[in-house]
């Protein structure tokens, strides 16, 4: 995030609480690049809708500007990992194979990569979603993350949905619409789908399906949470937000800066999976107070243990641990110190990564395991 970008959107900041919304309104589009007449909404109407607002969203995230990388993609069957992670079972071992697809329904059409590790005796292997950022897709996320590589090591599969430029011109997930945050509703229907037919497809076992994600990806994360607790065992937010914590662009930003509403705007479907989430508190983009709030949001509360330690790569951080009404665990907040906005412990050739901080991919990985489905019989 440029430093102009910063001023103006904490002037804008400074507008809003001080009752000068108009002006702050016109701030927010300044610092966007939006003229009045593009930020004007466009009601439209849809089948299962009503009025629907639809504002194109130009939400821009911070971090060390790069070009993003231009990997190829491989055709189905091929073998193109561009994960780099190296760890002790990576070094000379089947690379599994890295795949693109594409999955439609009524809801709309999504791209996405597929990784399968090397065939493990036939037996019914978990899966994990991960959801990119804003201006990254499945190729940069999975060198960023190095998920591929920890999926070859525990034995799972990992789903990389894309993104389209024409339904977020930066390539967000439309976290902060209404209509994009309810079960069977806009992209958590599109991505459930995509989930369900890709278990459908492969030999998934589909107790051990979990979604995580970054940013945009980690709010949207915390929706499909909310709206498919049947579907999703567990799930892992990275620098994101709660669900409904926004309905617009302006409330998205007064969210992201941490000044937005506390109480949740739209109905849980059922109870909130098994929760993990990291977030940096020097995030400039997405505040911290935001992963305080994707805890709270998931019905934990109390006192949880605190252990404060250093990654191995350098960085502080603060592990909370949270338990369930029958004392098992449900949910970890780590809060890692100095950090910014970025996948901590993230591998430098993927965009928004901070290599200092502790392993979240692993972690998240050591918590979804440990997190099957709880189903009632």
């Amino acid at each position: 995030m440029t430093n102009q970008f910063e001023r103006m959107m904490s002037e804008a900041t400074r507008l809003m609480r001080t009752g000068h919304l108009h002006d702050a309104t016109a701030a927010i589009q300044a610092a966007l690049g939006v003229t009045p007449a593009e930020a004007t909404p466009r009601r439209r109407k849809s089948a299962d809708e009503g009025d629907v607002i639809d504002v194109e969203a130009r939400v821009v995230p911070d971090g060390r500007a790069t070009s993003e990388p231009q990997a190829p993609v491989a055709a189905p069957g091929a073998s193109a990992d561009p994960s780099a992670r190296s760890r002790a079972t990576g070094a000379g071992a089947p690379a599994g194979m890295f795949t693109s697809g594409s999955f439609r329904n009524e809801h709309g059409e999504r791209d996405y990569r597929l990784y399968e590790p090397p065939a493990r005796d036939g037996r019914a292997l978990p899966l994990v979603v991960m959801l990119h950022g804003c201006k990254q897709d499945p190729d940069d996320f999975a060198r960023g993350t190095g998920m591929n590589a920890l999926a070859r090591e525990h034995g799972f599969l990992v789903l990389y949905p894309a993104q389209q430029q024409r339904a977020n011109a930066q390539r967000c997930w439309n976290w902060f619409k209404h209509n994009h945050q309810a079960r069977d509703r806009g992209e958590p229907a599109i991505l459930a789908g995509m989930t369900r037919d890709v278990i459908a497809r492969h030999n998934v076992d589909p107790d051990r399906v979990y979604v995580a994600g970054l940013s945009a990806g980690g709010a949207m994360a915390a929706i499909l949470g909310d709206a498919y607790p049947d579907l999703f065992a567990a799930v892992g937010v990275h620098s994101g937000l709660p669900t409904g914590s926004a309905t617009d662009v302006q409330s998205a930003f007064a969210a992201m800066n941490g000044s937005g509403r506390r109480e949740r705007r739209t109905p849980r479907h059922g109870e909130t999976p098994p929760t993990i989430v990291f977030h940096g508190d020097a995030d400039t983009t997405v505040h911290a107070v935001n992963g305080e709030r994707v805890i709270e949001a998931s019905g934990l509360s109390g006192q949880p243990g605190a252990q404060r330690e250093q990654a191995a790569n350098g960085r502080d951080f603060t592990r909370h641990v949270f338990l369930d009404a029958q004392g098992r665990e449900h949910g970890e907040h780590w809060i890692v110190h100095c950090a910014g906005h970025a996948w901590s412990g993230g591998q430098a050739d993927g965009s928004y990564t901070d290599p200092r901080g502790p392993d979240a991919s692993a972690e998240m990985v050591r918590f979804f395991l440990a997190h099957p489905q709880a189903r009632v019989s």
